[in-house]
């Protein structure tokens, strides 16, 4: 049996997102065990290789151009497959998988209201009234329901290193806007591998530490394979399908899929977070008016809005 041409594409989006769910509820596994460093350096040295190959079997790229661009690359890698990763890992230690997937629902409305100011168009009111209302979502969550307390400096420091995580996932971007000419399969293979390269000395300084426990083991290896290679190789596949402004609409299937993988696993949701929730992901709607805010077209190799 054959799915219509336009259901596999969707397929595909909604897996993806679904890998990277897995990242946040996974990520926090392996955390209790190793450290975000060590997280970060085994899941791009394992993925790389799979990436370097996929990239050549299903795009056939000109890795010499692909070389050139080698400057951009790395800020890219830097930002999107080392400091992203560092944050969030560090700040699933100190909050919930739930709660980091919740606050990284804001990026797509970040990365739009970003993409505004970058050619220098006002986003419009709606839009800004999105980005207002996702604030106070975040808030929220955050704090518990209880926004006094950033005034006194009590919020949760791994939901606040979340919003440095979509802050450094926005820059990454907006920056990978400058490579529309390079496969979007082979860039991310020659991230993932700076980022192996950028992360080594940590390994050779002896910072980097293979988990024993079963449970982080088997964290490791499937973030490695399944946000890190399976999502990449999903969402860039669909998007040969679905134009990117529409499939950035299934990013938000991350926090879905990640409330829903930890209320299986005995998560209580709170009602901060169902309250949070809902206004982030409003304010995420509201955002999401084409007219006036123009969608970036790729994101630093999920070539959208947020991921993981």
């Amino acid at each position: 049996m054959h799915l219509p041409a336009r259901t596999a594409p969707l397929i595909a989006l909604v897996g993806a997102t679904l890998f990277w769910a897995a990242n946040y509820v996974l990520g926090a596994v392996a955390v209790r065990e190793m450290s975000p460093v060590s997280l970060t350096a085994l899941r791009w040295a394992i993925a790389a290789v799979p990436l370097l190959v996929i990239a050549q079997v299903v795009e056939r790229p000109d890795w010499r151009a692909v070389l050139r661009t080698w400057p951009r690359q790395v800020v890219l890698a830097l930002l999107g497959m080392v400091g992203y990763a560092l944050f969030v890992y560090t700040a699933l230690q100190h909050t919930s998988s739930v709660n980091a997937s919740l606050v990284n629902a804001l990026n797509p409305a970040l990365i739009a209201l970003g993409g505004a100011l970058l050619v220098r168009r006002a986003p419009s009111r709606r839009a800004t009234a999105g980005m207002l209302l996702g604030l106070v979502g975040v808030l929220v969550v955050i704090t518990g329901g209880r926004v006094g307390d950033l005034l006194r400096s009590e919020a949760n420091v791994g939901d606040v290193l979340m919003v440095g995580a979509i802050v450094v996932w926005t820059f990454y971007t907006l920056g990978g806007r400058g490579l529309a000419g390079v496969p979007p399969i082979a860039s991310t293979a020659f991230q993932a591998t700076i980022a192996a390269v950028v992360m080594s000395p940590f390994a050779v300084a002896g910072q980097v530490h293979w988990p024993t426990g079963r449970d982080a083991v088997v964290a490791v290896l499937v973030i490695a394979v399944l946000p890190s290679v399976g999502s990449y190789l999903l969402w860039n596949l669909a998007l040969r399908r679905v134009p990117p402004a529409e499939a950035g609409s299934y990013l938000n299937l991350i926090t879905v899929f990640t409330v829903l993988i930890s209320a299986l696993t005995g998560y209580a949701l709170g009602w901060a977070q169902v309250v949070g929730g809902v206004l982030v992901l409003g304010g995420v709607l509201l955002v999401r008016d084409r007219a006036a805010v123009p969608t970036p077209t790729r994101e630093p190799a999920l070539s959208a809005t947020s991921g993981g």
